[in-house]
């Protein structure tokens, strides 16, 4: 009985680790090294779709800082009072339902997880491809298909953000570090290569 109880909470405590978010999330290495299992899901996810896992990368940690089951905040009324969430986002890739529900058809993956890290690139490279396929953007442009994974095609395509000084920072931000990611994987990707 004992024993049983101690491979309960050593389940219990190794469960919760797997969704911590990784120590350093500046260093795209350290992260696949600490999260083993993450190097082989956007790799897949870069094969299937054709964009580059430094991408992917820098659009999830704009998006959820890693965190599985993100979600905007919620607003209080009168300073105590929870009120309803201002969007639908949720997981890894801070996803709205409909989106999530328009990828979950149109890339045949059904049972797909917003909490699943492996889901969550695969939606974030099939909305990157889907934006190289209808606009023209190239996939190593983080810059622009951040702002179409922000905006929506539609929006991106009535240039919606220009009003928006921040969003066009945040985006100049997403594409620096998907920079700094590609250079650095270069440093490790032999190595992550090798383990997998």
């Amino acid at each position: 009985m004992k024993s049983r109880i101690i491979s309960l909470a050593s389940l219990a405590v190794l469960s919760a680790c797997t969704t911590m978010p990784p120590k350093n999330p500046e260093n795209i290495c350290q992260i696949f090294r600490e999260k083993d299992d993450w190097y082989q899901a956007t790799l897949s996810s870069a094969r299937r779709w054709g964009v580059p896992i430094a991408v992917q990368m820098a659009i999830i940690h704009q998006e959820s800082s890693f965190v599985a089951d993100a979600q905007p905040p919620r607003p209080l009324i009168l300073g105590f009072i929870p009120w309803f969430r201002s969007s639908s986002a949720y997981g890894y890739p801070q996803a709205k339902d409909e989106t999530w529900a328009d990828y979950q058809q149109n890339a045949g993956n059904g049972w797909a997880d917003r909490e699943d890290f492996a889901d969550s690139c695969d939606f974030v490279a099939w909305y990157c491809a889907t934006s190289n396929r209808k606009l023209g953007i190239p996939t190593s442009d983080a810059n622009n298909l951040y702002l179409t994974y922000h905006e929506g095609l539609g929006g991106y395509q009535r240039n919606s953000y220009l009003s928006k000084q921040w969003l066009l920072n945040t985006a100049q931000k997403v594409h620096q570090r998907a920079l700094r990611y590609d250079a650095q994987l270069a440093s490790c990707r032999q190595e992550l290569e090798q383990k997998n």
